[in-house]
């Protein structure tokens, strides 16, 4: 824990599922963290669960966040510089999945909700950690872009959530290349089948490329956050460009 003391991290969609998860991750190895997500009742929640199960103290603070509006990831950062002094680590996390049912019936609107928080909030968070971590001293920090499998192989009838991740990709290596200018290293996190509210359904079933419904296995979501507390355990000169982290029998290599 020792390492990262006085390390500050923001985590957006931080009050559920993977955000959640990493957040505790980060908050458990010392890290001092600001948790943005659009309900701020879930993240007093994470926040009461890290002082409680972690004894954080007031090491662990959130600002309810709408990534989809720039002005307010703005605040975000300036709220988190005021409060804990720099930005260290981003892990770009907050999205969304498909809308229902067959894309052929998805409205303009719905398609659009879809790339405004996967791809355009994930850009506006992006933008200002990199405005921020370049402006500080000592300058430069970590992104870690959370991507998916999704970013590699669509599943059945994905089109919205599978093209912006595979527009997330084309964030992580423009800003990886562009961030040797300030000392801002950044990877992206592929996961496939963490055990989540919005991955429950794996265990359920859900349609194969072959038309069939199958079960999936799932691994524990807590894996995740020791995956990116790796990532961001490493010195600036070094980068997990991309990291894939999945269940070992998830029907993803090979051919179903």
């Amino acid at each position: 824990m020792g390492m990262n003391v006085g390390k500050t991290a923001v985590v957006t969609g931080g009050g559920t599922g993977i955000g959640k998860a990493v957040a505790l991750a980060l908050a458990a190895a010392g890290y001092q963290v600001m948790l943005a997500g659009r309900r701020q009742a879930l993240l007093d929640e994470v926040v009461a669960e890290a002082r409680q199960r972690l004894d954080t103290g007031d090491r662990v603070q959130a600002l309810a966040t709408d990534v989809c509006d720039p002005v307010a990831v703005e605040r975000l950062f300036a709220h988190t510089v005021q409060r804990f002094g720099r930005v260290d680590l981003l892990f770009n996390n907050a999205g969304r999945g498909n809308p229902p049912g067959s894309f052929l019936d998805w409205t303009p609107a719905q398609w659009r909700e879809v790339v405004d928080v996967n791809l355009n909030g994930m850009f506006y968070c992006l933008q200002q950690a990199f405005r921020t971590m370049r402006d500080q001293s000592p300058r430069g920090g970590r992104i870690i872009n959370n991507g998916s499998i999704s970013a590699h192989a669509p599943r059945p009838n994905s089109m919205a959530y599978t093209a912006t991740k595979h527009a997330v990709m084309g964030l992580t290596k423009t800003a990886a290349l562009d961030g040797r200018a300030w000392d801002i290293a950044v990877g992206q996190i592929d996961i496939g089948n963490a055990m989540t509210d919005l991955a429950a359904r794996m265990a359920r079933g859900v349609p194969q490329a072959h038309g069939e419904i199958a079960v999936e296995p799932t691994i524990d979501v807590d894996v995740v956050g020791q995956s990116v507390l790796y990532m961001a355990s490493l010195p600036l000169e070094a980068n997990v460009l991309f990291h894939t982290v999945m269940a070992t029998k998830m029907p993803f290599v090979g051919r179903g």
